[in-house]
């Protein structure tokens, strides 16, 4: 490998897989790559992917083996906070931008047969969990007395086992949870998928490049349901008609030829349009409306 190409670390196999290569996709970036190869070569810009396990991908940004990764906010958290602990200062990298997927949470969970269903009636219990760092710090934060024990893989299984009174795990749609006779309670983190990037120093080709990649990742994010309406409308009505729009910057207006009282109005709009925002502009004096899906966009 040339080690002046920028490594982007992210999920060998899982939910954020697919998402993250076609996040990349739609940045421009050609990738090739074989199905079982750890490594993808970015064929237009000077990006290589480390397709690793999803808990690595912190150490990596973390360690400057990588420049940036795409990784849960869960993971990504976990990491920076055993990295303060063990060594008393900032962790080397930052979450740069949280994207639109690998949505989670992270919660508490009690068997469904137990006395306690909240925090404050355990005091000396032990809760299981993957991310010994998030509970820990959250429990220490909220004053209580709570021992955790790390358990990896089917965390669900700790009550039963006799390991721990309460689990907190990650929740999806909590099918998990009742097949294991298991109520979830509190939730300490509501985690996407996110960008994180090193701190490290960079040349400035490399941190041109990094730059670049990331506004267009932002700007994938802005358009995902922006749409581009045009209208005409009446002059009187402007400002009525663009506040019944959610997200809009100052429209666009051009006079119509042979009148003075309506112009076209042209805006983009950052969030979802309608029918019933449609119906509401043109009981505003709007006709001829036309929504069009936006493709790219810089800001």
């Amino acid at each position: 490998m040339d080690n002046n190409r920028i490594k982007i670390a992210i999920q060998k196999s899982g939910r954020l897989t697919e998402h993250t290569i076609s996040l990349l996709k739609k940045c421009g970036l050609i990738i090739s790559h074989t199905r079982n190869h750890l490594i993808g070569y970015g064929e237009n810009m000077p990006f290589d992917l480390m397709f690793v396990r999803d808990d690595d991908i912190p150490g990596l940004v973390q360690d400057n083996l990588c420049t940036l990764g795409i990784v849960g906010m869960n993971e990504a958290l976990e990491k920076k906070i055993e990295i303060e602990n063990l060594e008393k200062a900032p962790a080397n990298f930052e979450i740069v931008s949280n994207l639109d997927f690998g949505q989670c949470k992270l919660s508490f969970a009690y068997p469904d047969d137990s006395t306690y269903q909240d925090l404050k009636n355990l005091e000396g219990k032990t809760v299981a969990t993957s991310y010994p760092n998030i509970v820990s710090d959250y429990i220490s934060k909220a004053g209580l007395n709570i021992s955790v024990t790390q358990f990896s893989g089917a965390v669900e299984l700790a009550p039963s086992l006799g390991k721990a009174d309460l689990i907190c795990d990650l929740v999806s749609s909590g099918q998990t949870l009742k097949a294991h006779n298991l109520t979830e309670g509190q939730t300490i983190l509501e985690s996407t998928a996110v960008v994180i990037k090193s701190l490290q120093a960079m040349d400035s080709i490399e941190e041109t490049w990094v730059n670049k990649l990331i506004e267009r990742i932002q700007g994938v994010l802005q358009v995902k349901e922006s749409k581009y309406i045009m209208m005409h409308a009446p002059r009187a009505s402007i400002d009525s008609i663009t506040n019944l729009l959610p997200g809009t910057e100052s429209p666009t207006i051009i006079p119509l030829e042979g009148t003075n009282e309506t112009v076209a109005l042209h805006v983009v709009c950052k969030e979802n349009v309608f029918w019933e925002t449609l119906e509401d502009l043109k009981a505003k004096g709007a006709s001829s409306i036309l929504v069009v899906p936006v493709e790219k966009m810089l800001m």
